[in-house]
């Protein structure tokens, strides 16, 4: 017998304040439902305080600090859509000759690893992963920012960084984040990322955003742009219609991977 929403996201409440971090897949799969209601479920639940959504899932109210997932965590989950949304990407490259600025994330090391070989571009990263990716690419010029070295994700950060990417402009910038709403923008949970993803978009003529239905209507606790900096996100086809529209509507294009 189905549950009355009331009900199912009281339920949904509990189980979050049990298990102190839970995903959309395993809720939906707890109460059978699909993945955009549960979205929209813990949306309510965020409005009313008793969680706080996280990417791919939810987090009791006052835990968010310790819950910012690390690089590996964040590779493992919905793989096949990111496979699928760095492809898509891809269609973004501008010219031979041109400079890009790839962001930490492993979205973005997808796209990474699938830049051609025999394209000559110049690239800015302050992404561990995706300098040693690069590495070895014989048209890439490639040039790794200076910085704090954070371990969750894996990329350069603070005030070198930051001092740096002001020196910078380059033509396109693959960008990633932890979350994107309509109401409050992209979003993170650790101000030194925060400062470096929005110098890195002073620094861009153009920005694309890599991002996954997950991450869409997911609001951290540090904003560092609006949905005007932003000129297209590529994320995949679970995205909602009602989301898609209302991207749409804030003025940045949305490719469907």
């Amino acid at each position: 017998m189905s549950m009355y929403a009331e009900e199912r996201q009281q339920a949904m409440a509990r189980l979050v304040a049990e298990r102190g971090r839970v995903s959309v897949n395993v809720i939906a799969s707890e109460y059978d439902v699909t993945t955009e209601t549960v979205r929209r479920d813990l949306s309510a639940l965020e409005r009313m305080g008793l969680v706080r959504r996280v990417h791919g899932g939810a987090v009791p109210p006052h835990s968010l600090a310790a819950m910012e997932p690390g690089l590996v965590e964040r590779d493992s989950a919905n793989t096949e859509q990111k496979e699928r949304i760095a492809h898509a990407a891809l269609e973004q490259l501008p010219s031979a000759g041109s400079t890009i600025l790839i962001d930490a994330g492993s979205t973005t090391y997808r796209l990474a690893s699938l830049l051609p070989r025999d394209l000559r571009l110049s690239v800015v990263t302050h992404a561990v992963p995706v300098a040693a990716r690069l590495v070895g690419y014989p048209r890439i010029e490639l040039h790794l920012l200076p910085g704090r070295v954070r371990a969750t994700t894996q990329a350069a950060v603070g005030t070198d960084t930051v001092d740096a990417l002001a020196q910078l402009r380059t033509d396109l910038l693959f960008l990633g984040t932890n979350g994107v709403s309509v109401g409050h923008g992209l979003t993170t949970p650790d101000r030194d990322e925060a400062a470096t993803k929005r110098a890195m978009i002073n620094s861009a003529r153009r920005t694309v955003l890599l991002a996954d239905a997950t991450k869409i209507g997911v609001e951290s606790s540090l904003r560092f742009a609006t949905l005007k900096e932003i000129d297209v996100i590529v994320t995949d086809d679970s995205i909602s219609e009602n989301d898609r529209r209302a991207l749409e509507r804030s003025g940045v294009e949305v490719v469907v991977a």
